[in-house]
This record gives structure tokens, C-alpha cells and sequence, in this order.
């Protein structure tokens, strides 16, 4: 593998110094010049050693001596072999080079975008995290910026602006082609989260009119800019008539009429609609993309499959985030891309409530003090108790914000979530209750015999709170997400953080409610 690694060494080495590419923009070449400096050359040699010394531990690239890495491509531009960059970057996934030039730091990713390949450098920018491109956003320049709205998609390029300055919008869109800027307005003008916000007006377009043969042709014509040619849209007047895929085209005869191979019965979101709503629907249908209309049913654009696994991804993300009692970030940034700051933002919020909520717990348990005194061993089931109790709680309401995220479940439901829960709850607390009571049994009747008296009455306090202690859990799990549905509140909210804290103080008071029952001689 070693003799390899020089082989590959010595035939890049063996390459002429290159020019920097013709259809690089003078503004931007003469960045590239200073950047590329000898000063800025010492930089990257020190870049290429750290580089290596990471990739010596790294068993994948060993494995695969032809892989592009980090310290290969720096070690192009050091050696100004910058036609060579190019051609080994066209051969790779947008999606693995994106993530490669997120391992440069920003001065370096910045000068190897610069030397891609416009086309190639579109793709890899739209797979890159949302703190990496606004890095390179923030360097580039007008010149640039244009170029790179121009090379996207739409719908991309309209997210990308949405996070931008308002005077480097206007600066943008007064730069862009008259097309483009009439269509970002466009989209730009739709409410935040909507189906108009994420669709784009990039699609194929046929006639009604056309036959097979025709519509390849139109295909062909219009796919270079379209955003999918899988699924293809007959338009009349701006009116959505029909859709047939690419398969059907290709199977079907050249001189079949359009018309009879279309599939009319089209399925269509408006532009207003939430754009959960529109991912859900596209997830419903197992749609590649979904056609959007106005208003007034016009015809506007479509959203494609991979917009909406964004979408999904980032409510999922944000579900977990408040079941987890994490205040949702701002931006959809990984774990290590968000600051120590940020995180602990993130968290301080709902952790200060929830802190002085268990006040509610604490004036409980000293409500009780004398049952402590005079029965000390009930203190060491709490734990157990409110544990378990919270489990159950939690589990129902993970059901419920998921059932309610798809569909499956409404507020109307009511009812019906409270029928099935109170036979579930009395099911589960029966078996946890039983079990627990026996352990109790036999724990302080043989292991532990003769420390305490009336262990029966310990066991049937325990069994008994943790059986209604569970049904307690199971109903307030499953209620309170559907009640804030029904308030227009984000279910996820009433998960995890509220049940928690009020399963807690209601199951202290049911046990200690029981206890002196039970006790009630000895309290």
C-alpha cells in the first residue's frame, strides 16, 4: 500500500504547475492569487502535515489508497496542479465532496470552491451544512454570490436568501437574470413554512395535445432546467390537467396520444398549506414530487421528495428536541457545529422550570414528613415509584406526538385514546404492581427477615400506588399532547418535561394517601 501511496505521489508531483482556469472570473482570480501566495503555501504545508497525521489513523483510507482526502487535495494546490483538482472533484458525489470540504477550514474550503467547477461547486454547495455555506456566503462576493443563485435551484436558492441580510438580497437580485429575479420574488413573498416557500416553478411542462414522441422531445428540451423529469405535469392555461412519468413515456408507443396515458386524477397541495402537512401528504402518497397550486387552483410549481426529508427531518429534530426539554436552535446544526454557548442556551430555559416545578414535589413529601418518621422504609420505594410512573407516561406521550405528527391521531379522539388507555394502564399496572408487591414479600421476609414489621402492609401499599399510579401516568400521557393540539400548541411541549413533573407529585400523594390507610395505626 506504501508503494502505492508514492506511486500516486510521484505521477501528481510529475505534473506541470497549471494555470488557474479560463471561466474564472477576474475578481475572483485575483482572490485566488493572493490567496495561493507563497506566504499563504507555508500555511497549507502545515495544513497537509496535520492532515496526514489524522488520515494515518483513519482505516478507511488506508483501505482505499485512491480516495480523495483532505491533506490529497491541499496537496494540489501547494503544487498549483489546479486542472487536476478539477477532474478528481468532477468524479466524486456532491454529497462526499461537500462533506470533504467541510473538513477545510475556512480560508482553504474557500479557495478550493473557488477553483471547482461552477456546476460541480453548485451541487456539493446544496449538500453542505447551513454554518458552512453561510461561511462561504459571508466571502464571496457579489460577483460570486449571483453566480452561485443563478447555478441552483429555486427553491435552494430562495432558503439561501431567506437567512441572508435584506441589503444583500437586494443587491443579489438586482444582479440576477430577470427570470430568476421575477421567480425568487416570487417565492421569497410566501409565507415562512409554507408549501409556496419550498416549492420551485422548475418543471416540465407538456400539452395535452402532444403525443409520446412529442413529449420526449419537450423533455428533452426543458429537463437541463427542470428539478425532476421522473414526474412530468400537462398544463392548460396554467391549469394542472394531468401527470405521467418518464416510465410511462418510455414504455409506452411514440404515436400513443398523451392524453391516454396521463393519469388525470392529480393529488395537488396549495401554496398556503403547512409545509409538514405537504411532506406528510407526499409521504401518504409515496410521491417523488407533489404539484402545487394557488388559490384560485393555478398551477404554480412542485416540491420535490428531498425537500420534504428536510422537512420531516427538521420537525422530527425539533419534536425530540422539546420532548427532551431542549429549547429548539434557531438553524438545523449538528452537535459539533453548535457552540458550548448555544447548547447550554438551549437547555437552561425549560431545565429552570422544571426545577422550580418539582417545588410542587418537594411540598409533598414535607406535607408527609411524620409518615418518614414513623415509617421510614416507605422513603425508599419513592424512587421506584415516580421512575416508573414517569416511564409510563412517557411512553403514551412519545405514542401520542407521534400519532398526532402523522395523522393517525386527533383531539376528537378523546375519547377513544382514553377508552383503550385506562384498559392498558390497568393491564400494565396490575402486572408492575403484582411484581413489585411480591419482591417486597420476599425480599423482607427472607433476605432482609425480621427488620421490619407488617411487610405485607409495605407490598400492598407499593403494589396498590403503583397501580393507580400507572393509570394515573398512562391518561395525563395521553391527554395532554391531544389538549394542546386542540389549543393550537405544539404537542411535543406537553411531553416528556410537564408529564414528568406532574405524574411526580400526584403519584407522592396517591402513595402516601395509601400508606396511611394502610398504616394508619402506626402513622
Amino acid at each position: 500500500m506504501e508503494m502505492e501511496e508514492k506511486k500516486n505521489e510521484l505521477t501528481e508531483a510529475a505534473l506541470p504547475v497549471q494555470e488557474l482556469p479560463a471561466d474564472i472570473p477576474d475578481e475572483v482570480r485575483q482572490k485566488l492569487v493572493r490567496d495561493l501566495n507563497e506566504e499563504a503555501t507555508e500555511d497549507l504545508k502545515q495544513d497537509i502535515r496535520e492532515a496526514e497525521k489524522e488520515e494515518a489513523r483513519d482505516d478507511e483510507v488506508k483501505a482505499d489508497p485512491e480516495m480523495l482526502t483532505k491533506s490529497r487535495l491541499l496537496k494540489m494546490l501547494v503544487k498549483k496542479q489546479y486542472v487536476k483538482l478539477r477532474e478528481v472533484t468532477e468524479e466524486e458525489q456532491p454529497a462526499d465532496l461537500a462533506e470533504l470540504l467541510e473538513e477545510l477550514d475556512e480560508n482553504n474550503r474557500l479557495v478550493v470552491f473557488r477553483l471547482l467547477k461552477k456546476e460541480v461547486a453548485t451541487e456539493a454547495f446544496a449538500y453542505m451544512s447551513d454554518e458552512a455555506r453561510d461561511d462561504l456566503v459571508n466571502a464571496f462576493s457579489d460577483v460570486e454570490l449571483v453566480s452561485a443563485i443563478e447555478e441552483m435551484s429555486l427553491d435552494d436558492a430562495a432558503d439561501l436568501l431567506e437567512d441572508m441580510p435584506a441589503g444583500v438580497v437586494k443587491r443579489v437580485l438586482e444582479k440576477s437574470s430577470k427570470q430568476t429575479r421575477e421567480s425568487l420574488n416570487k417565492l421569497l413573498n410566501y409565507p415562512e413554512s409554507s408549501a409556496g416557500s419550498l416549492m420551485t416553478p422548475e418543471y416540465v411542462r407538456l400539452k395535452k395535445e402532444m403525443n409520446v414522441r412529442q413529449a420526449l422531445d419537450a423533455i428533452r428540451r426543458q429537463g437541463e432546467n427542470a428539478e425532476t423529469i421522473y414526474i412530468n405535469y400537462v398544463v392548460e392555461r396554467n391549469r394542472l390537467k394531468g401527470v405521467v412519468s418518464a416510465r410511462d413515456l418510455l414504455l409506452a408507443d411514440p404515436d400513443t396520444p398523451l392524453v391516454d396515458i396521463m393519469d388525470d386524477n392529480v393529488v395537488t397541495v396549495k401554496v398556503t398549506d403547512d409545509q409538514e402537512f405537504v411532506a406528510r401528504e407526499m409521504q401518504r402518497y409515496d410521491f417523488t414530487a407533489m404539484p402545487v397550486v394557488d388559490n384560485e387552483g393555478m398551477f404554480v410549481g412542485i416540491i420535490t421528495i428531498d425537500d420534504a426529508i428536510d422537512v420531516l427531518t427538521d420537525e422530527s429534530t425539533e419534536d425530540m428536541q422539546k420532548m427532551a426539554a431542549i429549547l429548539p436552535a434557531d438553524e438545523a446544526t449538528t452537535y459539533f457545529g453548535t457552540s458550548v454557548w448555544t447548547h447550554a442556551k438551549q437547555r437552561i430555559p425549560w431545565l429552570l422550570i422544571l426545577m422550580l416545578s418539582a417545588t410542587f414535589t418537594g411540598m409533598v413529601t414535607t406535607h408527609y414528613e411524620e409518615a418518614f418518621v414513623s415509617l421510614p422504609l416507605l422513603v425508599s420505594f419513592m424512587p421506584m415509584l415516580m421512575d416508573t410512573a414517569g416511564n409510563c407516561g412517557n411512553q403514551i406521550s412519545t405514542l401520542m406526538v407521534r400519532g398526532l405528527a402523522l395523522g393517525e391521531v386527533e383531539p376528537a379522539d378523546f375519547l377513544k385514546v382514553l377508552a383503550k388507555e385506562l384498559r392498558v394502564s390497568a393491564i400494565v399496572g396490575a402486572v408492575l404492581g403484582a411484581v413489585n408487591g411480591l419482591r417486597i414479600y420476599l425480599m423482607y421476609t427472607f433476605i432482609f427477615a425480621g427488620q421490619y414489621d407488617n411487610v405485607i402492609g409495605y407490598a400492598i401499599v407499593v403494589s396498590v400506588s403503583l397501580f393507580f399510579s400507572v393509570i394515573l401516568a398512562k391518561l395525563v400521557g395521553g391527554m395532554l399532547p391531544l389538549a394542546a393540539k386542540k389549543l393550537g400548541a405544539d404537542p411535543a411541549i406537553m411531553a416528556t418535561p410537564f408529564i414528568t413533573t406532574i405524574v411526580d407529585a400526584c403519584s407522592l400523594i396517591l402513595y402516601f394517601q395509601i400508606a396511611q390507610i394502610v398504616f394508619r395505626n402506626m402513622m
